[in-house]
């Protein structure tokens, strides 16, 4: 039988000042955690970057799961499968299986080959600055996407949480929001960021099995009656439980699926906050352990969000559900509300406000890592590789660094040229053409000032984004990824042929398609719930442009590498292959 208690789409005001209150305790927990992080770290480089690589597999499997897991996760998945049942399910298998092509393809080769930022491991073997400016950039480019979505989305979800619709609310949350991040970041940098992370994962975890154990006290362990009382409950009947009600009503709906599977699927692997994880820790084991980990706890709290999702239709229905919130973004707090007790009651006012915070947290976390990578692509790649040349101290750094890895392999024919040091360095990337060095506490100040920057362009952005669909910006920037970094990593890691000019090429042959064709969409015109609902110049079917765009940007990385007037460097190859697969040399 449906419980008895009414759908609490309305909650009262003593929700509303609990939430407030716990928001506030998150706050100060985090601003606690980056003082204390900013006195126990340095002014190096590595420091502010990498947090002094000392971080366990555990810890930073539970940082790189709090890095993915976003408000969308936490939201949105379960909030999906509450409104479009099977196929909500089918979104969230996109996010878990793109940690297996992590765990294949990436994490301990990215470990080994790289030092910083997913442009060190190009530019271990394409010592070109265009290179490492093309790769700065895309990762500039996919960090701001994501990050406009998360600041406004944490705009809305407050306001929804506090009760207000008020656009004065959504603004002040958006500033608050990009202000604190820009704290942790320029205080606390990767340490920082990363206890923030493992904090918030840990309460995200935490608030999923309990609400997922009293769910399934609820209904006695029975999820064969779980998932009839959803069917009946849906508006859909057993439609819910089917493949196609979102996204199968045609070809063209489930063509638009599969583009969006393909992006996020590839799109992890690209994505600059998680690729930056690696090298948080001391060894390329401790990486491969951390991403183990992080499957672990991603799929389990998957696991839960499908219960979460189908007990938020079981027990309030997907019409409560998406009358709260459109997009069904309030269907956790919402099913918290109801196995706390209920409207009224004092435990659904703690059980609501407690995964309101936990909400807000994550929320906090996700921009701090967002911010932090773009601030490091910024500096690290743009303004030290590749604007004002070789960061100092990249000669030294190798043979300091080198013993972990058991000291580098230096190819002979590059010895008797006398290019190890410069070339098979830090990883740090400017060529060696005799440019001034950059002293790293030069850098770590540009990369602070950059966080600044960057988080008030994201501020600014997202006041003016505030009242559009934002949905879209999450999957361009899994597609962008999935276009523009992806192929350039694979192809220097495991194409011996591939040139500096198929290197940038790649890049921009991926980002510009993917931002063109969405610009075309479906999603910015067209429809009613565009970006500019009256107009209408698209001419691209599809709202997610990966299955064109990731093609092209292999092609394109292909194509440049034919038509080069340069030939691969087999030595640099050779050092890059041995490095990254036994982790000699690597820092």
């Amino acid at each position: 039988m449906r419980a008895a208690t009414p759908p609490p789409v309305a909650p009262t005001g003593d929700h509303h000042g609990l939430a407030v209150v716990l928001f506030a305790v998150v706050v100060l927990v985090t601003l606690a955690i980056t003082f204390w992080a900013g006195r126990r770290g340095g002014n190096a480089a590595e420091d502010f970057y990498a947090g002094g690589r000392d971080f366990t597999p555990l810890q930073n499997g539970f940082a790189l799961s709090g890095d993915y897991l976003s408000a969308a996760s936490f939201l949105g998945v379960a909030g999906l499968i509450a409104l479009y049942g099977y196929d909500g399910v089918l979104y969230s298998i996109g996010f878990l299986v793109a940690w297996l092509v992590v765990l294949m393809l990436v994490a301990e080769l990215v470990r080994n080959a790289g030092r910083y930022t997913l442009a060190d491991v190009l530019a271990l073997r394409l010592r070109r600055r265009k290179v490492r400016a093309a790769a700065g950039g895309a990762s500039v480019v996919v960090t701001l996407f994501y990050l406009v979505a998360q600041m406004v989305g944490a705009g809305s979800l407050v306001a929804l949480l506090l009760g207000t619709n008020s656009a004065q609310a959504r603004t002040w949350t958006i500033v608050a929001v990009g202000g604190l991040m820009i704290v942790y970041v320029t205080i606390g940098g990767m340490r920082a960021t990363t206890w923030i992370q493992i904090v918030k994962a840990f309460l995200l975890v935490a608030g999923s099995v309990v609400l997922t154990v009293l769910l399934v006290v609820r209904f006695h362990g029975d999820v064969a009656e779980l998932m009839r009382q959803a069917a009946q409950h849906s508006g859909a009947g057993q439609r819910y439980l089917e493949p196609g009600l979102k996204y199968g009503k045609s070809f063209t709906s489930r063509l638009d699926f599969f583009s969006l599977g393909l992006a996020l699927v590839l799109g992890t692997a690209g994505l600059p906050h998680i690729l930056s994880r690696f090298y948080t820790v001391p060894t390329a084991r401790a990486a491969r352990r951390s991403t183990m980990w992080a499957i672990g706890l991603v799929g389990g709290f998957y696991l839960m969000a499908i219960a979460l999702g189908l007990g938020a239709t079981a027990l309030i229905g997907s019409a409560e559900v998406r009358q709260a919130n459109s997009a069904g973004n309030t269907a956790v707090p919402l099913l918290a509300l109801v196995l706390g007790g209920g409207n009224g009651s004092t435990g659904g006012v703690v059980l609501f406000a407690l995964i309101s915070a936990i909400a807000f947290a994550t929320i906090l976390a996700v921009v701090a890592g967002l911010t932090l990578a773009s601030s490091a692509a910024f500096a690290h790649d743009i303004w030290a590789g590749a604007w004002r040349g070789r960061p100092r101290g990249a000669r030294a750094q190798r043979g300091g660094r080198g013993a972990r890895g058991g000291g580098a392999v230096v190819p002979a024919s590059r010895r008797a040229r006398g290019e190890a040091d410069t070339r098979a360095g830090s990883g740090t990337g400017a060529e060696a053409d005799g440019a001034p060095a950059v002293a790293e506490q030069d850098e770590v100040l540009v990369a602070r000032i950059a966080a600044v920057g960057i988080g008030a362009v994201a501020i600014v952005l997202s006041l003016f984004a505030q009242q559009l669909n934002v949905a879209f910006l999450v999957g361009l920037a899994f597609a962008v990824a999935a276009s523009a970094n992806l192929p350039v990593l694979l192809y220097s890691l495991f194409w011996r042929r591939f040139t500096a000019r198929g290197a940038v090429w790649s890049v921009y042959g991926g980002l510009v398609p993917a931002v063109v064709l969405v610009a075309f969409s479906p999603v910015v015109s067209g429809t009613k719930v565009a970006l500019f609902p009256g107009m209408d110049f698209h001419w691209f079917p599809l709202e997610n442009p990966g299955i064109v765009s990731i093609p092209l940007g292999f092609l394109a990385g292909w194509i440049g590498t034919l038509l080069s007037p340069e030939t691969a460097d087999p030595d640099r190859y050779a050092e890059l292959e041995v490095r990254s697969l036994t982790g000699a040399g690597a820092v």
